[in-house]
């Protein structure tokens, strides 16, 4: 493999092989976010932000994790996932709970009733995120993305701390 050509800044410009790849990503995450997105909308009464939310809440044993938790899970800085939440809160979806044992802890804690608007959204947000994706790939496909998801989102951890938030 040829090493890319860097221009007079230094810069490593991408090959045309990794340009493919950079930009059939890119339009890929845009096209199948937004259709999910869509979809979601057209049969719940759930954002794609706050499915998200929920589906790491439901992974929990108890459905509360800490606010700080919650955002480095979903990648969002603290002001994002404080005013989301706030929303959540305001439409009964979500609780925040102060934490007993430390006075500035939150915790975040879905409601019964965000257990049962996720429980009516999710046989058709599955089925979406089936037809989209899942259905298109072979099982070799759905490893070797799994794979790079991975790589890339334990490069991107690792060696930065993830913004704090409480």
């Amino acid at each position: 493999m040829t090493e890319p050509a860097s221009g007079a800044s230094g810069a490593r410009w991408l090959t045309e092989p990794e340009l493919a790849a950079w930009k059939g990503f890119q339009r890929m995450h845009a096209h199948l976010t937004g259709a999910l997105a869509h979809d979601l909308a057209a049969h719940s009464e759930l954002s794609m932000q706050d499915y998200q939310v929920i589906a790491v809440l439901c992974d929990q044993p108890d459905a509360r994790m800490r606010a700080g938790e919650l955002g480095r899970e979903l990648g969002w800085e603290k002001s994002r996932l404080s005013h989301h939440v706030a929303r959540m809160a305001d439409r009964g979806l979500v609780e925040r709970v102060r934490c007993p044992s430390d006075r500035r802890g939150l915790f975040v804690s879905l409601t019964s009733h965000g257990r049962q608007v996720q429980a009516a959204a999710a046989p058709s947000h599955v089925a979406a995120v089936r037809r989209s994706f899942i259905d298109l790939l072979d099982p070799d496909q759905l490893a070797a993305m799994a794979g790079i998801a991975r790589v890339v989102v334990d490069a991107l951890d690792g060696p930065r701390s993830a913004p704090s938030v409480p």
